[in-house]
C-alpha cells in the first residue's frame, strides 16, 4: 500500500529537514510491512528558505513531491493542493512543524488496516492555558448545536484518509473551504485516538487571535444557514416583546393616566434594536460575501513551481 504524507509548509526553514528525517524513519519502519511512502510538500508562499530546502529534499529523495504557490493562499488551499497531488492508497495530512508526532503514523496505518476510512488523531489539551481550553470547549459546544456535522474538540488536520475519502473530498469544489467540516461531512467509517500535545519545535505559530476567530467563524457559517434562521427568530421574538411592552404601556395609561414617556426606556430600546440590526446585517453580509466568491469561480491557488506533472484544475 502506498501512503502519501501531505504537509503544508509556511516559513518552515528551521524545521522542515528534521521533519523529513522523522517521516523518512517512519517510512523505513513501514517498508518491511509492505507499505511504501511518498512525501507531498506544499509551500504556501513562504518568505524564507523553505522552497530551496524542498528542492534539495526532492533532489536527494525521489519520493519527495513539492508544489510552491505564487503567493500565500492559506492553509485550506495548501491542503487542497496536497490532496490533489497525493497518489497514495491512503493519505496522512499533518503539519510540518513537528507538533503532529510522525511516530503516530504507524498507529494510523494499523487502524486503517482494520477497515477504518478515517483515522483521527485527537490531541489532549494538557499544557494549554485554561482560558484557551474553556474557549475551545464552549466554541465546539456552540458550533455542534448549529452545524449539520459533528466537529470534535481537539481534532485538527492530523488524520489518515482512505483513497475513497480523498476522492470524495476532492469532489467538493466550493471556494470557501473548512476542511475539518468537509472531512466530517463526507462521512465513511471513522475512528479516533488521543495523543499528548507536542510543543512547536521552532518559531511561533502564524495563528493569531484574529485568524483563529476568522477560522471559527468560517466553521460556523460554512455548513448551515441557521444564523439566518436565528435572525428571523430573533426578529419575531423582538416583535413579540414590543407587542407585550405596548400592551403594558396602554394598560398603565388606562389605569394611572398618561405619563411622560421614559427617556431611558426609549434610548435603551433604540440602542438595542440598532445593535440587533447591525448584527443581522453582518450575518447576511457574511453569506452574501461567500456567494460572491463562489460565483466568481476563481481557482483556489496558483502554482509557481512544482516537480510533478500538472494535475487537473491545478492551473486555470
Amino acid at each position: 500500500m502506498l501512503i502519501s504524507i501531505v504537509a503544508p509548509c509556511y516559513n518552515e526553514e528551521d524545521v522542515i529537514e528534521r521533519f523529513h528525517e522523522a517521516v523518512q524513519q517512519v517510512a523505513d519502519d513501514l517498508l518491511p510491512l509492505g507499505h511504501d511512502m511518498e512525501f507531498v510538500y506544499v509551500d504556501d508562499g513562504s518568505r524564507d528558505r523553505t522552497l530551496p530546502l524542498l528542492q534539495q529534499l526532492a533532489a536527494a529523495d525521489p519520493r519527495v513531491r513539492y508544489v510552491s504557490f505564487s503567493r500565500n493562499f492559506g492553509k485550506e488551499a495548501a491542503l487542497l493542493a496536497g490532496l490533489r497531488h497525493a497518489t497514495g492508497d491512503s493519505v496522512v495530512v499533518m503539519d510540518a512543524d513537528l507538533q503532529h508526532p510522525p511516530e503516530l503514523i504507524r498507529r494510523m496505518v494499523e487502524l486503517r488496516g482494520q477497515g477504518w476510512d478515517q483515522v483521527l488523531a485527537r490531541r489532549s489539551r494538557k499544557g494549554d492555558r485554561v482560558t484557551r481550553t474553556l474557549t475551545a470547549r464552549l466554541y465546539y459546544r456552540l458550533v455542534n448545536r448549529l452545524v449539520d456535522v459533528e466537529l470534535k474538540d481537539g481534532v485538527g488536520d492530523f488524520r489518515l484518509l482512505s483513497r475513497r475519502v480523498v476522492d470524495a473530498v476532492l469532489e467538493l469544489t466550493e471556494y470557501n473551504r473548512f476542511s475539518k467540516g468537509l472531512f466530517a461531512w463526507v462521512g465513511f467509517p471513522t475512528t479516533t485516538f488521543e495523543y499528548e500535545n507536542a510543543v512547536r519545535e521552532h518559531g511561533s505559530s502564524s495563528w493569531t487571535l484574529k485568524s483563529l476567530l476568522n477560522y471559527g467563524l468560517d466553521g460556523l457559517l460554512s455548513f448551515n444557514n441557521r444564523p439566518l434562521r436565528a435572525a428571523l427568530h430573533l426578529g419575531m421574538w423582538l416583535l413579540l416583546c414590543a407587542g407585550v411592552y405596548t400592551a403594558w404601556i396602554v394598560g398603565a395609561a388606562l389605569v394611572n393616566g398618561v405619563q411622560t414617556p421614559g427617556y431611558v426606556t426609549i434610548i435603551a430600546a433604540v440602542t438595542a434594536l440598532a445593535g440587533v440590526q447591525m448584527v443581522m446585517l453582518g450575518v447576511i453580509g457574511e453569506y452574501t460575501g461567500r456567494i460572491y466568491y463562489e460565483v466568481k469561480g476563481r481557482p483556489h491557488f496558483l502554482v509557481k513551481e512544482s516537480n510533478v506533472e500538472r494535475t487537473k484544475d491545478l492551473i486555470p
